[in-house]
């Protein structure tokens, strides 16, 4: 993807060189965002060696694409996850999401990191045109789990001073690769190892060892933790239980002291989130997302950021230039809880998916708890967030996310985008059909073709182009790739099939 976000200045770890050869370990953590990091250093601290492993940068990954908001209640509201999952289970997972914060807060604080930490307010309010009796719900909801609430009315934006609001205090906030940096060099100090730019193409496990393979190498070790966004490790089963979505967000400009420093969302659908970050001098940024969609089912990142800049200047007059604006993706599980444990499929092999847009919160809660269940431990989140649960009471989620693999493959029968080749202009992709194949085409800058069969490699289903981050996207699973075929984002490991001019 080549967007740039308000983080991506930061290397979190620079001397990360290739595998090449055979190395062993106790661990292999396979994904270097937050969740795979988080699950190194806590396995480092408990006497275990580490081996973190990435196809490209460390931590340059969606980890890298987030809004870095820290908010342990269900942000698809606590009232829904109640209903699917009931109170019981919903008070489980906010006290999970909030030793998550807590535990970030702590390792900051051991470690000396300076990554802009802070314990916040958070407001959600209601939104434009939306019933006052959502925040009445959800404040019941929320009493309900045990976790602390205020109800208010109005918040310092334009238009607001009525609106019905819930304050949450001990939210939080910091510089998301700022504080993955500091992690990182806790994990090497500690004896753990890091490879980039090692693409993997095969885990398997086999008398009680778990082989990653890449193309010039491969770790040999007692376990392995999959926290690749979307997991490698299961080829079908566990993504039926998820549903990608593209986010978008943007930075602007604001003067210091402007804005409450707080984290903000409303109850619109898709809602809206504003945070602020520091900046230099009386600088401030303030961070702005939203219009989420189905990954793949929309190519109009400038129609939404254009909504996403009206909607903020609307309530917040003083809004400056805009810095930076970026998208990324969440996947979302039909029950709002990731998918955290031992892999069905495997004795030896963990995962670590399905963020449900809470993806910081869960990948430190996530490593927490595989590191228990990788050493032994009975842990109270395990039943919560096992990945081979069947989550009966959200079928009607189940169904609905499903309809997208059908809708995918039936594409397969339909017209290409545009009509031949020759149509294409320079930085544009589009779906071409050549007789019973589908051609994923772009052309470059230089008039340069590039040609890829338009079936993603994980499981066949039907590409389309995002223009915005110049890939290609697959709207089942999550999968993404490059305009030459190579996979950038999980589940698919190979590379589309190539395709001759």
């Amino acid at each position: 993807m080549t967007s740039t976000s308000i983080w991506m200045d930061v290397d979190v770890m620079p001397t990360a060189e290739s595998l090449v050869g055979e190395t062993e370990c106790d661990v292999a953590v396979i994904g270097s965002g937050i969740a795979g990091i988080s699950t190194a250093y806590e396995l480092c601290k408990r006497g275990k060696s580490a081996i973190v492993i990435d196809r490209g940068r460390i931590a340059g990954g969606i980890t890298s694409r987030t809004s870095a908001h820290l908010a342990p209640l269900c942000d698809d509201l606590v009232s829904e996850m109640v209903r699917i999952k009931g109170l019981e289970a919903t008070k489980l997972f906010y006290d999970s999401q909030a030793a998550a914060v807590d535990r970030i807060e702590e390792i900051q604080k051991n470690e000396n990191i300076d990554c802009d930490f802070r314990r916040l307010d958070g407001y959600l309010f209601q939104g434009r045109d939306m019933p006052a009796d959502i925040i009445e719900k959800e404040l019941d909801a929320v009493r309900a789990v045990g976790a602390p609430v205020d109800p208010l009315t109005g918040l310092p934006f334009n238009g607001c001073e009525n609106r019905h609001v819930l304050r949450y205090p001990r939210q939080a906030a910091f510089h998301p690769l700022k504080y993955l940096a500091g992690v990182a060099k806790a994990c090497k100090e500690n004896g753990a190892t890091f490879f980039a730019n090692s693409p993997v193409e095969e885990v398997g496990e086999e008398e009680g060892i778990v082989t990653v393979k890449v193309a010039r190498g491969a770790i040999r070790a007692k376990y392995a933790v999959v926290a690749t966004n979307s997991s490698i490790s299961d080829r079908f089963a566990i993504h039926t239980k998820t549903a990608p979505y593209r986010t978008y967000v943007m930075a602007f400009e604001i003067e210091r002291g402007a804005l409450p420093d707080a984290l903000y969302w409303d109850t619109e659908d898709p809602y809206h989130y504003v945070r602020l970050q520091p900046g230099p001098g009386q600088t401030d940024y303030v961070l702005v997302g939203g219009e989420d969609h189905k990954s793949a089912t929309a190519d109009d990142a400038d129609i939404r950021f254009g909504k996403l800049e009206a909607w903020a200047r609307s309530l917040i007059s003083v809004l400056g230039k805009e810095t930076h604006r970026w998208s990324g993706q969440v996947l979302e599980t039909v029950d709002y809880a990731g998918f955290i444990g031992r892999d069905p499929g495997g004795s030896n092999i963990y995962v670590a998916m399905g963020d449900s847009g809470q993806g910081l919160t869960h990948g430190v809660m996530g490593a927490m708890l595989n590191t228990g269940l990788i050493l032994g431990e009975d842990h109270p989140w395990k039943d919560l967030y096992a990945p081979g649960r069947i989550p009966l009471k959200a079928a009607r989620n189940f169904v609905a996310e499903n309809t997208t693999a059908i809708k995918s493959f039936a594409e397969y029968v339909a017209p290409g985008e545009i009509g031949s080749l020759d149509e294409l202009k320079p930085g544009h992709g589009a779906i071409v059909r050549r007789g019973l194949e589908k051609i994923a085409a772009y052309r470059d800058s230089s008039g340069g073709l590039h040609l890829n069969s338009a079936s993603c490699s994980h499981v066949g289903c039907h590409l389309h182009f995002n223009s915005f981050e110049t890939c290609w996207d697959c709207p089942c699973h999550g999968s993404m790739f490059s305009v030459d075929g190579c996979p950038i984002n999980a589940p698919a490991i190979g590379p589309l099939g190539e395709v001759k001019e």
